[in-house]
């Protein structure tokens, strides 16, 4: 079938050259533009198509809706200090009270008496939390976090961010991907 394809539609996920997504969270996808350009720059093997196709007025091609890098990229072995990551860490729940909601980042040691921002005194606290702790040393808020913070593993972040599967997965993707599918429409 041919059709008129957006860029934001029919991604391909992009698995590296070990059969394992690049990234979990945010999930590796391209747009269906990068995986064909990949195709002909012979950066990517094609592992799996979608019915749809693009065709131009001498050549016609298959979407692919999986693609594996042909050479191994190294994952980093320290991810990035990023407020998305720390929320990922602490599994986007306040460590102070568990709530999911408006969440911020509070210094555990506050920045006023010497605290760094750093994987090891930053975590995850939703606004309210983070008003009502101020300036205070934990102690002195009687505001404990949950969890001590700590500078996490790519495969950390990897292992939380299957907790969180994005609102599609393809059914192509699904032997490359480790999430409960049950929880898919």
């Amino acid at each position: 079938m041919t059709i008129a394809v957006s860029p934001q539609a029919l991604p391909a996920l992009v698995l590296n050259a070990d059969y394992r997504p690049l990234s979990y969270y945010p999930l590796s996808l391209w747009s269906w533009q990068d995986a064909i350009k990949a195709v002909f720059l012979d950066r990517v093997n094609i592992i799996a198509e979608y019915d749809h196709s693009v065709s131009s007025p001498t050549f016609s091609m298959r979407l692919p809706s999986v693609v594996c890098l042909k050479t191994f990229v190294r994952p980093a072995r320290n991810p990035a200090f990023t407020r998305f990551n720390v929320f990922l860490r602490d599994k986007f729940e306040c460590q102070y009270c568990g709530s999911e909601d408006d969440l911020t980042f509070d210094h555990v040691i506050p920045r006023a008496h010497g605290g760094q921002t750093t994987w090891e005194n930053v975590v995850a606290a939703c606004a309210p939390c983070n008003l009502r702790k101020g300036s205070k040393l934990p102690k002195e808020a009687g505001m404990l976090p949950r969890q001590k913070p700590y500078q996490p593993t790519v495969q950390d972040l990897h292992n939380n961010g299957r907790l969180f599967p994005p609102n599609h997965l393809h059914e192509s993707w699904l032997d490359y991907l480790y999430w409960d599918t049950e929880l898919q429409p």
